[in-house]
């Protein structure tokens, strides 16, 4: 192992500059303490005094003179943080090279701290009994996951919140091997980035260095310093997680939530539960102090593709993972939101339940033939208790297999959301496997692949910026009040066709119809006040236009026929009904903005239905 240290690694790379210039937003860079007797480590001096920002990260290490023959695996680091109310937080230290470690802290409110380490090894004193203080200022920046802080589960166990109780609108995308070498630091990463913050997104799920679709220690895995691991699992490549440090907090600087998937779900049987616990410790070290969500594992019960034991793997991981939530939970001292993701359900993928704060679904990629599974398990999962957020993790990846295009990942947003759910992550092939125009992903170990569609093109897919549209629209307005009332339009979609409208709203204030096919007739809106003229438009889901009605009187029996304009056709359209006293915008209207800008998005360059 090179002996370096944390910077000169990233500086013998060629990215200590970058290095220094992305950690410096957060305060995550080698942080010294004060020169004027307070910043001492020195045997009869005061003890060291850092400075950090509320919510931003302070760094520093802990070098010890005592060598070890396998530090990674014979010592444990923590820090007791006391914050200025006198609760404690004991933050583990992760091990970063040599006989250093590290910690990471992001103060939740200004004032003094203190610390002790307490080290497995009470022995050693450059470890164990280090005492100091952090002075703690108020962040003025704009940055929401640090203005508002890291989210939540919401009072009423549908929604997200940040921390001081500002709903968070999850619209994520699916970088499932993003912190490997074929999406290139900076360039590739930053490009993809700059585009999903354009378009509205929220969340990124990406996996910590053990992938899917591949053996263990494959070369599609590495990072440019290589695996995650060495071989056999003997410890972590400290190096990879220094190159993944750039790119996790690269997407909390641009304000987007890093959902960290801990690895594939087969990787448990592979390395054994004492190891997993070992890797989610190294990413709660790292990771914790972000505003992250932890998702334990992806396809967390499905076995490896070639294991001929299926059902006792199932069984086992099912097993396995339970116990790893619950070490999560245990160790993760800011008790970030924790998820998994499933083959179905994530409350099916554990056998305790309570270790899941997420119901994540992942509901098929069979294009149209999705949408019945995709519905029926976001209803149903709603129902069931104890009553979590739900949202869809997975679903037909723009794109994927040649197939899922852009109008049924419309319908799969449009359906889901109109339905309850607490958010929505998008994918598309070519961007959830890194597919490169030099380095094409090639065969899975089910044999198959996934065609050869390079990230740069996917990316420009018009899906995802339609689903930025639709996003738009809905924080217009108190988007977390919407309740899913199909009754309110007729017909409306039932067991017996998915394909009819969907309906949503805010009773009183709000009503919003989908209308997955036009119909000759169009539906009707019901439930409506005959004695109020509302307000009306018709917004155009595939171009992310606004085409107002007017008022909109309705009948004596608060019903309201849908009006045909000449711009609609035979696609999918969104019906918003206002009350114009009652309804609360959240913000001016976006999308006369974007019109009043003259902007057209790349996506209505390339495709637009």
């Amino acid at each position: 192992m090179d002996p370096s240290s944390r910077r000169s690694f990233l500086e013998k790379t060629v990215l200590g500059t970058l290095a220094v210039k992305g950690l410096a937003k957060t305060q995550a860079v080698d942080a010294h303490p004060s020169s004027n007797g307070e910043g001492s480590e020195n045997p009869g001096r005061e003890i060291p005094t850092w400075y950090g920002v509320v919510r931003c990260i302070t760094e520093w290490a802990f070098h010890s003179a005592k060598v070890y023959a396998d530090p990674f695996n014979d010592i444990e680091l923590d820090v007791v943080f006391t914050d200025p109310q006198g609760r404690e937080e004991r933050v583990p230290a992760f091990w970063a090279g040599e006989h250093i470690w590290r910690v990471r802290y992001a103060p939740h409110s200004t004032g003094r701290y203190s610390y002790r380490t307490i080290c497995s090894d009470p022995e050693n004193p450059d470890l164990h009994g280090k005492a100091g203080l952090l002075e703690a200022s108020a962040y003025t920046g704009d940055n929401p996951l640090l203005k508002h802080g890291p989210i939540r589960v919401a009072k009423d166990r549908l929604h997200l919140e940040h921390e001081d109780g500002t709903p968070f609108f999850w619209l994520g995308d699916t970088w499932w091997m993003g912190l490997c070498k074929r999406l290139r630091w900076p360039d590739d990463f930053q490009t993809l980035l700059r585009d999903r913050v354009k378009k509205g997104f929220t969340v990124v799920q990406i996996i910590a260095g053990l992938l899917p679709d591949m053996p263990a220690f494959d070369p599609r895995a590495e990072n440019e310093a290589g695996y995650a691991w060495e071989a056999g699992f003997a410890r972590i490549n400290p190096h990879y997680f220094d190159m993944a440090d750039l790119r996790i907090q690269y997407l909390v600087d641009n304000g987007l939530v890093p959902c960290i998937v801990g690895c594939w779900g087969f990787f448990l049987p592979l390395m054994g539960v004492p190891k997993a616990k070992k890797h989610w410790r190294n990413i709660i070290a790292r990771w914790g102090a972000y505003p992250v969500v932890w998702c334990l594992a992806g396809e967390a019960t499905m076995p490896y593709y070639q294991s001929k034991n299926r059902s006792e793997d199932a069984d086992a991981q099912k097993r396995g993972w339970t116990e790893l939530g619950r070490y999560v939970r245990s160790l993760d001292p800011l008790h970030h939101p924790i998820t998994v993701h499933p083959s179905t359900s994530a409350r099916d993928t554990v056998e305790d339940q309570s270790v899941l704060d997420i119901d994540m679904l992942q509901t098929g990629h069979e294009d149209v033939l999705s949408i019945p599974n995709t519905v029926n398990q976001v209803t149903g999962d709603l129902l069931r208790m104890p009553r979590m957020p739900v949202l869809v993790g997975e679903v037909t990846y723009e794109g994927h297999k040649q197939q899922n295009r852009q109008q049924v990942v419309r319908f799969m947003f449009w359906s889901c959301i109109l339905s309850g759910v607490a958010g929505h992550t998008y994918g598309a092939g070519g961007i959830w496997e890194v597919q490169t125009r030099a380095h094409p992903y090639g065969a899975s170990p089910w044999g198959g692949g996934y065609g050869d569609l390079p990230w740069d093109i996917a990316y420009q897919y018009p899906g995802s910026q339609q689903l930025g549209w639709g996003k738009e629209l809905l924080t217009r307005y108190e988007w977390w009040r919407l309740e899913p009332h199909p009754e309110w339009v007729e017909p409306h979609w039932s067991k017996e066709n998915y394909l009819l409208p969907y309906a949503a709203g805010i009773p009183g204030e709000l009503q919003i119809v989908f209308v997955p096919l036009n119909m000759w007739e169009l539906p009707k809106l019901k439930n409506m006040d005959p004695h109020v003229t509302y307000e009306g438009f018709w917004f155009d889901p595939a171009m992310g236009k606004e085409y107002p009605v007017g008022k909109v009187v309705p009948e004596p029996d608060g019903t309201y026929q849908l009006p045909r304009i000449a711009h609609i056709d035979l696609v999918d359209w969104v019906f918003v009904l206002e009350h114009p006293q009652k309804v609360r915008k959240m913000t001016s209207n976006p999308i006369e903005a974007r019109k009043a800008e003259n902007v057209l998005s790349d996506s209505q360059n390339l495709m637009g239905w």
